[in-house]
């Protein structure tokens, strides 16, 4: 094994580095050190409840809420306390942003500050835990200010076409990390007997054709007319307009909703809706949207609101929620046409619908 042949990621990040000989290294320090928090999240995720961490956190008080309004789970918290304890130290970040956190996390006085701010979603599809279904940890990395100040929120309010790097962590049958630098993606298989990821899928693209896509059919009744549109046009399988038959994919983890995609094509659909008209989205753009935008772009798929592209959209809170379409460019742009077509008229026998006998 060790003479396979496939470089790891410390080697990965060095040839990189090759190209920039003004590089200081704190670059690929950084990654490293995120790399090692995917290591040992994990570990804890493999161990389940042997290791005493599944379960909702603070049960004793009725549960933990994070700034999402939703309930935090042991593993969610862990997590999110392993990504703040192994990379606060090393002098490369000036702060962070989490799912899990109110508010921007300061370095400690006492440490060095650096020029990077890390953004992540601790562990994403943490609902799934319970029933060991396929998690993750997503993160995105942004140039922050270097004059050792406290950051504020504005500090991490850029659009996504400013990440230099992105990446997510898949805790699946194996442990995978997928990483964008700017110069493609890359997968890395985590070597239990090493504890290195080793390179094992360079150059990932998305195909531009799909016969899959992802959406929660449970709210339907919320989804704008586009997005029945495209859903009633796939599930009408050949004899439909699209001349091709669909297969319907849901996770509820978007990790393993990007992976699959990456791996084999297909198209996500988290879109906005009217089930809440006071969230204009569900996932949040800066832990989420952003992160899984740039891996999706730069292997060439494309990532939208539906309407625009995603990376595009200048922030302006800190935990801000976007409706999100990624995977196969052909159908994200279809959907994007959709949205920007007048409303069409409406479709024979659509299939998310009340049926009655009585009906003309």
């Amino acid at each position: 094994m060790p003479l396979s042949g496939r470089s790891t990621l410390t080697q990965f990040l060095i040839e990189e580095r090759r190209r920039f000989p003004d590089a200081s290294g704190d670059f690929n320090a950084l990654l490293l050190d995120v790399a090692l928090c995917c290591k040992a999240i994990a570990r804890a995720v493999a161990f389940g409840e042997l290791g005493g961490a599944m379960g909702n956190h603070a049960p004793e008080s009725g549960g933990s809420v994070n700034v999402q309004g939703e309930t935090q789970k042991k593993l969610d918290v862990l997590s999110n306390d392993i990504f703040i304890r192994r990379t606060e130290w090393a002098g490369h970040l000036a702060g962070m942003a989490s799912e899990e956190m109110d508010v921007p996390y300061q370095i400690p006085a006492q440490l060095p500050r650096g020029k990077y701010l890390l953004v992540f979603d601790p562990l994403d599809g943490s609902s799934n835990i319970d029933v060991n279904v396929t998690v993750g940890s997503i993160f995105s990395i942004l140039r922050g200010p270097d004059t050792g100040r406290d950051v504020t929120e504005a500090d991490f309010l850029q659009p996504g076409t400013r990440q230099v790097a992105a990446g997510y962590a898949l805790y699946g049958p194996t442990t995978m990390l997928v990483l964008t630098v700017g110069t493609g993606v890359h997968g890395f298989t985590l070597d239990p007997n090493l504890g290195e990821f080793m390179l094992t899928h360079p150059g990932i693209q998305v195909p531009a054709e799909t016969q899959e896509f992802a959406i929660n059919a449970s709210n339907s009744r919320f989804w704008e007319a586009p997005v029945k549109r495209y859903v009633d046009e796939c599930l009408a399988g050949k004899t439909g307009p699209r001349g091709k038959d669909f297969n319907m994919r849901w996770i509820a983890s978007m990790v393993a909703e990007a992976h699959r995609i990456l791996m084999r094509g297909g198209v996500f659909m988290y879109p906005r809706d009217t089930k809440d008209p006071s969230k204009p989205g569900r996932l949040r753009l800066l832990y989420e949207a952003n992160p899984i935008g740039m891996i999706m772009e730069q292997a060439g798929g494309r990532a939208s609101t539906g309407r625009t592209a995603v990376l595009g959209v200048q922030p302006t809170a800190l935990h801000q929620r976007i409706g999100l379409v990624f995977g196969s460019r052909n159908e994200v742009e279809r959907i994007e046409r959709y949205h920007a077509e007048p409303e069409a008229v409406a479709q024979h026998n659509p299939l998310f619908t009340e049926r009655s006998l009585f009906r003309d």
